[in-house]
Protein backbone atom coordinates (compact mmCIF):
# COMPACT_ATOMS: atom_id res chain seq x y z
CA UNK A 1 0.00 0.00 0.00
CA UNK A 2 1.27 3.89 -0.69
CA UNK A 3 2.98 5.40 1.86
CA UNK A 4 1.64 8.83 2.75
CA UNK A 5 1.79 12.22 4.09
CA UNK A 6 -0.62 14.34 5.26
CA UNK A 7 0.31 17.86 5.89
CA UNK A 8 -1.79 20.53 7.38
CA UNK A 9 0.18 23.73 7.65
CA UNK A 10 -0.18 27.22 9.84
CA UNK A 11 2.04 29.97 9.89
CA UNK A 12 2.95 28.99 13.33
CA UNK A 13 2.90 25.06 13.20
CA UNK A 14 2.79 22.64 10.79
CA UNK A 15 0.87 18.92 11.76
CA UNK A 16 1.98 16.02 9.52
CA UNK A 17 0.45 12.65 9.67
CA UNK A 18 1.71 9.57 8.27
CA UNK A 19 -0.42 6.88 7.07
CA UNK A 20 0.65 3.19 6.49
CA UNK A 21 -1.50 0.27 6.42
CA UNK A 22 -3.79 2.08 7.65
CA UNK A 23 -2.03 3.16 11.00
CA UNK A 24 -1.43 6.86 11.51
CA UNK A 25 1.61 8.76 13.10
CA UNK A 26 1.45 12.50 13.77
CA UNK A 27 4.77 14.46 13.95
CA UNK A 28 4.44 18.49 14.40
CA UNK A 29 7.30 21.06 12.93
CA UNK A 30 7.26 24.79 13.07
CA UNK A 31 5.42 26.75 10.31
CA UNK A 32 5.70 26.65 6.84
CA UNK A 33 4.57 29.20 4.83
CA UNK A 34 6.43 30.22 1.56
CA UNK A 35 4.94 33.94 2.25
CA UNK A 36 7.30 34.48 4.54
CA UNK A 37 9.97 31.41 3.95
CA UNK A 38 12.55 30.70 1.07
CA UNK A 39 12.74 27.39 -0.88
CA UNK A 40 15.59 27.19 1.18
CA UNK A 41 14.67 27.76 4.50
CA UNK A 42 11.50 25.34 3.73
CA UNK A 43 13.86 22.85 3.15
CA UNK A 44 16.02 23.37 5.70
CA UNK A 45 12.80 22.65 8.23
CA UNK A 46 12.02 19.05 6.55
CA UNK A 47 15.33 17.82 6.86
CA UNK A 48 15.81 19.08 10.68
CA UNK A 49 12.86 19.01 11.93
CA UNK A 50 10.84 16.35 10.05
CA UNK A 51 12.87 14.26 8.26
CA UNK A 52 14.49 12.88 11.97
CA UNK A 53 11.49 11.21 12.55
CA UNK A 54 10.90 9.71 9.06
CA UNK A 55 13.75 7.54 8.95
CA UNK A 56 13.69 4.28 6.64
CA UNK A 57 10.25 5.17 5.88
CA UNK A 58 9.70 6.05 1.58
CA UNK A 59 6.52 8.48 0.81
CA UNK A 60 4.61 7.56 -1.58
CA UNK A 61 2.47 10.40 -1.96
CA UNK A 62 2.20 14.26 0.45
CA UNK A 63 -0.78 15.64 0.72
CA UNK A 64 0.72 19.82 1.55
CA UNK A 65 -2.15 21.69 2.76
CA UNK A 66 -1.47 25.61 3.72
CA UNK A 67 -1.12 29.09 4.42
CA UNK A 68 -0.69 31.38 1.39
CA UNK A 69 -1.02 28.45 -1.48
CA UNK A 70 -3.38 30.15 -3.80
CA UNK A 71 -0.60 31.87 -5.04
CA UNK A 72 1.09 30.35 -7.78
CA UNK A 73 4.95 31.54 -7.44
CA UNK A 74 4.20 29.95 -3.40
CA UNK A 75 2.70 26.90 -4.77
CA UNK A 76 5.58 26.54 -6.90
CA UNK A 77 8.28 27.47 -4.26
CA UNK A 78 6.24 24.72 -2.07
CA UNK A 79 6.23 22.10 -4.79
CA UNK A 80 10.64 22.46 -5.67
CA UNK A 81 11.04 22.00 -1.97
CA UNK A 82 9.11 18.74 -0.93
CA UNK A 83 10.51 17.48 -4.51
CA UNK A 84 14.13 18.46 -2.97
CA UNK A 85 13.32 16.74 0.27
CA UNK A 86 10.63 13.55 -1.10
CA UNK A 87 12.29 13.10 -4.50
CA UNK A 88 10.08 9.51 -4.89
CA UNK A 89 7.03 10.99 -3.84
CA UNK A 90 4.03 12.27 -5.71
CA UNK A 91 2.93 15.49 -4.43
CA UNK A 92 -0.51 17.49 -4.41
CA UNK A 93 -0.52 20.87 -3.08
CA UNK A 94 -3.19 23.15 -1.98
CA UNK A 95 -4.44 26.04 0.03
CA UNK A 96 -5.46 25.59 3.97
CA UNK A 97 -8.49 26.59 3.19
CA UNK A 98 -9.43 23.30 1.15
CA UNK A 99 -7.88 21.67 4.19
CA UNK A 100 -10.58 23.46 6.24
CA UNK A 101 -13.44 22.69 4.13
CA UNK A 102 -12.38 18.86 3.77
CA UNK A 103 -11.67 17.86 7.44
CA UNK A 104 -15.24 20.13 8.01
CA UNK A 105 -17.74 19.03 5.90
CA UNK A 106 -16.23 15.89 4.04
CA UNK A 107 -18.30 15.57 1.10
CA UNK A 108 -21.43 18.18 1.88
CA UNK A 109 -22.24 21.26 1.30
CA UNK A 110 -20.68 24.01 4.32
CA UNK A 111 -18.86 26.95 4.89
CA UNK A 112 -15.99 26.42 6.64
CA UNK A 113 -13.63 29.06 8.25
CA UNK A 114 -10.82 29.52 9.33
CA UNK A 115 -9.16 31.20 12.93
CA UNK A 116 -6.17 30.81 13.31
CA UNK A 117 -2.77 32.97 13.06
CA UNK A 118 -4.69 34.25 10.36
CA UNK A 119 -7.80 33.98 9.13
CA UNK A 120 -10.43 32.88 5.82
CA UNK A 121 -13.38 31.18 5.31
CA UNK A 122 -15.39 29.65 1.99
CA UNK A 123 -18.43 28.03 0.59
CA UNK A 124 -18.05 24.30 -0.52
CA UNK A 125 -20.27 22.53 -2.41
CA UNK A 126 -19.13 19.27 -1.07
CA UNK A 127 -16.31 18.95 -3.88
CA UNK A 128 -14.23 22.41 -3.82
CA UNK A 129 -14.30 25.62 -3.47
CA UNK A 130 -17.26 27.51 -4.76
CA UNK A 131 -16.82 30.98 -3.47
CA UNK A 132 -14.24 32.92 -1.22
CA UNK A 133 -14.16 36.44 1.02
CA UNK A 134 -11.00 37.21 -0.24
CA UNK A 135 -8.56 37.56 2.44
CA UNK A 136 -5.78 40.59 2.46
CA UNK A 137 -3.39 39.24 5.20
CA UNK A 138 -2.57 40.15 8.74
CA UNK A 139 -1.93 44.20 8.24
CA UNK A 140 -4.98 44.82 6.02
CA UNK A 141 -7.16 42.25 7.36
CA UNK A 142 -7.45 38.34 8.88
CA UNK A 143 -10.40 39.81 10.93
CA UNK A 144 -10.76 37.38 14.20
CA UNK A 145 -7.48 35.70 13.83
CA UNK A 146 -4.85 35.18 16.33
CA UNK A 147 -2.35 38.01 14.72
CA UNK A 148 -5.83 40.24 15.13
CA UNK A 149 -6.85 39.76 18.26
CA UNK A 150 -3.26 40.35 19.24
CA UNK A 151 -2.76 43.32 18.00
CA UNK A 152 -5.64 44.94 19.26
CA UNK A 153 -4.69 43.52 22.45
CA UNK A 154 -1.24 45.43 22.31
CA UNK A 155 -2.99 48.42 21.44
CA UNK A 156 -4.80 48.26 24.29
CA UNK A 157 -1.26 48.04 26.35
CA UNK A 158 0.68 50.57 24.45
CA UNK A 159 -2.09 53.21 24.28
CA UNK A 160 -2.25 52.81 28.36
CA UNK A 161 -5.90 51.40 27.89
CA UNK A 162 -6.10 49.03 29.77
CA UNK A 163 -7.06 49.13 33.45
CA UNK A 164 -4.26 48.90 36.34
CA UNK A 165 -4.68 45.23 36.96
CA UNK A 166 -4.91 44.17 33.22
CA UNK A 167 -1.78 46.25 32.22
CA UNK A 168 -0.24 45.13 35.19
CA UNK A 169 -0.82 41.16 34.31
CA UNK A 170 0.22 41.85 30.96
CA UNK A 171 3.73 43.01 31.62
CA UNK A 172 3.77 40.39 34.06
CA UNK A 173 3.15 37.71 31.33
CA UNK A 174 5.23 39.06 28.79
CA UNK A 175 7.95 41.31 30.12
CA UNK A 176 7.99 43.08 26.73
CA UNK A 177 8.76 46.98 26.32
CA UNK A 178 6.97 49.18 24.09
CA UNK A 179 10.58 49.39 22.19
CA UNK A 180 10.77 45.44 22.66
CA UNK A 181 7.61 45.12 20.86
CA UNK A 182 7.53 48.01 17.82
CA UNK A 183 10.46 46.32 17.36
CA UNK A 184 9.21 42.81 16.58
CA UNK A 185 6.30 44.42 14.66
CA UNK A 186 8.03 46.59 12.30
CA UNK A 187 11.87 45.24 12.32
CA UNK A 188 11.65 41.66 12.04
CA UNK A 189 10.62 38.85 10.40
CA UNK A 190 7.24 36.93 11.29
CA UNK A 191 5.51 39.47 12.97
CA UNK A 192 1.80 37.87 12.16
CA UNK A 193 3.09 35.03 14.83
CA UNK A 194 4.54 37.51 17.08
CA UNK A 195 0.90 39.64 17.40
CA UNK A 196 -0.88 36.17 17.59
CA UNK A 197 1.41 35.02 20.37
CA UNK A 198 -0.27 37.63 22.60
CA UNK A 199 -3.90 36.03 22.02
CA UNK A 200 -3.05 33.48 24.97
CA UNK A 201 -3.39 36.33 27.40
CA UNK A 202 -6.87 36.61 26.45
CA UNK A 203 -7.50 32.98 26.77
CA UNK A 204 -5.98 33.46 30.56
CA UNK A 205 -8.22 36.82 31.27
CA UNK A 206 -11.71 35.53 30.29
CA UNK A 207 -14.30 37.44 32.45
CA UNK A 208 -12.70 40.63 32.15
CA UNK A 209 -14.79 43.35 30.47
CA UNK A 210 -11.71 44.66 28.03
CA UNK A 211 -10.64 41.23 27.10
CA UNK A 212 -13.87 39.92 26.51
CA UNK A 213 -14.72 43.38 24.41
CA UNK A 214 -11.69 42.61 21.71
CA UNK A 215 -12.89 38.95 21.68
CA UNK A 216 -16.23 40.06 20.43
CA UNK A 217 -15.37 42.87 18.75
CA UNK A 218 -12.47 41.11 16.57
CA UNK A 219 -14.82 38.12 16.05
CA UNK A 220 -17.73 40.19 15.03
CA UNK A 221 -15.78 42.34 12.64
CA UNK A 222 -14.82 38.81 10.78
CA UNK A 223 -18.68 38.05 10.83
CA UNK A 224 -19.43 41.13 8.77
CA UNK A 225 -16.73 41.42 6.48
CA UNK A 226 -16.80 37.59 5.66
CA UNK A 227 -19.39 35.11 6.96
CA UNK A 228 -22.25 37.52 6.20
CA UNK A 229 -21.15 37.75 2.48
CA UNK A 230 -22.52 34.01 1.85
CA UNK A 231 -26.06 33.92 1.22
CA UNK A 232 -25.14 29.71 1.59
CA UNK A 233 -25.34 30.86 5.28
CA UNK A 234 -29.07 30.58 5.85
CA UNK A 235 -29.41 27.23 5.00
CA UNK A 236 -26.01 25.87 5.81
CA UNK A 237 -24.25 24.91 8.67
CA UNK A 238 -21.30 27.14 9.62
CA UNK A 239 -18.05 25.50 10.37
CA UNK A 240 -14.88 26.47 12.16
CA UNK A 241 -11.36 25.26 12.81
CA UNK A 242 -7.84 26.76 14.66
CA UNK A 243 -6.70 27.49 17.74
CA UNK A 244 -8.87 30.77 18.70
CA UNK A 245 -11.97 29.17 16.96
CA UNK A 246 -11.13 26.12 19.20
CA UNK A 247 -10.48 28.52 22.65
CA UNK A 248 -13.37 30.98 21.75
CA UNK A 249 -16.37 28.83 20.73
CA UNK A 250 -18.77 30.57 22.94
CA UNK A 251 -17.80 33.96 21.58
CA UNK A 252 -18.63 31.94 18.10
CA UNK A 253 -21.77 30.42 19.17
CA UNK A 254 -22.97 34.08 20.87
CA UNK A 255 -22.07 35.66 17.65
CA UNK A 256 -24.05 32.51 15.54
CA UNK A 257 -27.09 33.07 17.78
CA UNK A 258 -27.44 37.14 16.89
CA UNK A 259 -26.82 36.70 13.65
CA UNK A 260 -29.37 33.77 12.93
CA UNK A 261 -26.33 31.44 12.01
CA UNK A 262 -25.89 27.42 12.60
CA UNK A 263 -22.73 26.82 14.44
CA UNK A 264 -21.62 23.40 12.95
CA UNK A 265 -18.21 21.81 13.88
CA UNK A 266 -15.40 23.12 15.34
CA UNK A 267 -12.00 22.19 15.39
CA UNK A 268 -8.55 22.77 16.57
CA UNK A 269 -6.83 21.35 13.78
CA UNK A 270 -7.93 19.72 10.74
CA UNK A 271 -5.87 16.95 10.58
CA UNK A 272 -8.31 14.11 12.10
CA UNK A 273 -10.42 15.48 9.54
CA UNK A 274 -7.97 15.48 6.57
CA UNK A 275 -6.97 11.76 7.45
CA UNK A 276 -10.43 10.62 7.34
CA UNK A 277 -11.13 12.43 4.18
CA UNK A 278 -7.74 10.69 2.49
CA UNK A 279 -8.32 6.95 3.99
Amino acid sequence: MPIQLIADSGATKCDWCLITNGKTRKITTQGISPYFLSQEQIVGILQSELLPKLKGVVISKVHFYGTGLSNLHNRAVMKHALKQVFPKATHAIETDLLAAARALCGHSKGIACILGTGSNSCYYNGKKIVKNSPGIGYILGDEGSGAYLGKKLVQYYLYETMDDALQSAFESRFNQTRADILENVYKKPLANRYLASFAVFLAENRGHYMVENILEDGCNEFFFHHLLKYKEREQLPVHFTGSIAFGFKDVLQELCNHYGLKLGRVMKTPLQGLIQYHQ
